[in-house]
């Protein structure tokens, strides 16, 4: 944009990417790093707010103004297959056919199109999604947190993510899309499996296994459809199978948008892993939280701010794109680094510091513009009903013990284990 037509409330933009001599993959493997990227990452932001990577050929965009304009930027698709020297294009289906089988197969779904097929698709289940819509979920999200808060010995050190985080995320997945209790164990290896997908540092075992998940995956759901035990038009697969029948989506589409929508649990697990890390290591914000109740909503967009749990959100340009004088070519592959731009001093004050109360916090964690993601609106919930709950049972909750972060994967940031010792119980 023209300095002469900016708005006076926008940060500038700078005016330059720099091609740095950064050993990207590298420090995405690190797990100093993946444990805590903060520093690093606004160390690399000083330098520039988008850099290319000259070996790759990716931009890395760690400016919340640069990535935010360019998440909302026509020019700026999700559809990797435009990616000049992505999985999907037809020499790596030459060099690595492994990655391109996965990925060609996986391809077609909302998350991955571009306009108007995207909007197409997402039409199908936005209004499920909506605040309004998704009412009727609440009482069995309410249920599930007290039923996992019960279940909890008190004063007596556990692992979080394995008592509570992690299956309240497969629950209420589960239950939202009425998958039978029975397939709970494939459910959890189907989606450890596709949730690596986008982990950009795969593993070619990871990839089998990924390919093997969603196979199967889709082969539960394909006999589901057919058996019609769903009402048309009613929960998520009646509504997809509504959109087969209208020709709306095709049946890889309508597969690929389920098993997505189904795995996307892994945000809940991650918001109320790292959010509670974060309300133990501030005692004062806990308790000022406990103290004013009303400040969970904005405590809430904090978590996700300063503890993010997805790293990286793509963008493909689908034409020459300029941000600034920053000219991303045609066929780029643009990746947002959500840690950075959740700490950019330009957008946010004290940007390093964890305020539940604070006021501005435009973050995109879940994403910007057409693509910003579907789910959000059940994670806060989910979220915000697991805290409600552990602050009325618990008078206290203390680390136990040192937290362990993932270390195999790059494009998520969520604890392993988290060891708490839930006292006093009412």
């Amino acid at each position: 944009m023209p300095e002469s037509k900016r708005k006076d409330s926008e940060p500038v933009l700078h005016s330059s990417a720099s091609s740095s001599k950064i050993d990207w993959w590298t420090m995405f493997t690190d797990p100093k790093f993946l444990a805590s990227p903060y520093a690093e990452l606004n160390r690399i932001r000083e330098i520039a707010p988008i850099q290319k990577d000259p070996v790759s050929g990716v931009y890395f965009v760690l400016g919340h103004p640069e990535f935010r304009r360019m998440a909302t930027a026509p020019e700026m698709g999700r559809d990797t297959r435009l990616w000049s020297n992505g999985w999907s294009s037809p020499e790596n289906s030459r060099n690595d056919p492994l990655s391109y089988e996965l990925f060609s197969t996986f391809q077609p779904q909302m998350t991955n199109a571009n306009p108007p097929d995207h909007r197409r698709m997402r039409d199908v289940y936005e209004k499920a999604f909506r605040q309004t819509d998704l009412q009727v979920f609440r009482p069995m999200i309410e249920e599930e947190c007290r039923a996992l808060a019960e279940a909890v010995p008190g004063d007596t050190p556990l692992d979080f993510m394995e008592a509570v985080a992690n299956p309240l995320a497969r629950n209420v997945s589960r239950k939202a899309f009425q998958i039978p209790v029975e397939l709970d164990e494939d459910l959890t290896r189907w989606v450890a499996a596709l949730s690596l997908v986008g982990n950009i540092m795969m593993s070619a075992d990871q990839k089998r296994d990924a390919l093997t998940a969603l196979t199967e995956f889709r082969c539960y759901l394909r006999e589901r459809i057919a058996t019609g035990i769903d009402d048309p038009g009613d929960g998520f697969v009646g509504l997809t199978m509504t959109a087969l029948a209208d020709g709306v989506m095709d049946e890889d589409e309508g597969l690929n948008n389920l098993v997505t929508l189904i795995s996307g649990g892994i945000a809940i697990a991650t918001l109320v892993g790292n959010g509670l890390l974060a309300l133990l290591r501030h005692p004062d914000q806990f308790e000022k939280l406990r103290q004013h109740r009303e400040l969970l909503r904005p405590a809430i967009e904090e978590m996700l701010r300063y503890e993010p749990g997805g790293s990286f959100i793509l963008r493909v340009a689908i034409e020459d794109y300029r941000c600034g004088e920053v000219l991303i070519p045609a066929g780029s592959l643009a990746i947002g680094l959500v840690a950075a731009t959740g700490r950019d001093p330009r957008t946010f004050e004290q940007p390093d510091r964890f305020e539940i109360a604070r006021k501005a916090n435009p973050h995109i964690v879940f994403g910007a513009g057409a693509h910003i993601c579907i789910g959000k609106a059940l994670v806060r919930m989910t979220a915000m009903a697991l805290f409600e709950t552990l602050m009325d049972r618990f008078e206290r909750i203390d680390l136990a013990g040192d937290p362990v972060w993932w270390t195999h994967r790059s494009d998520q940031h969520g604890l392993h284990t988290l060891p708490v010792k839930l006292g006093n119980a009412r």
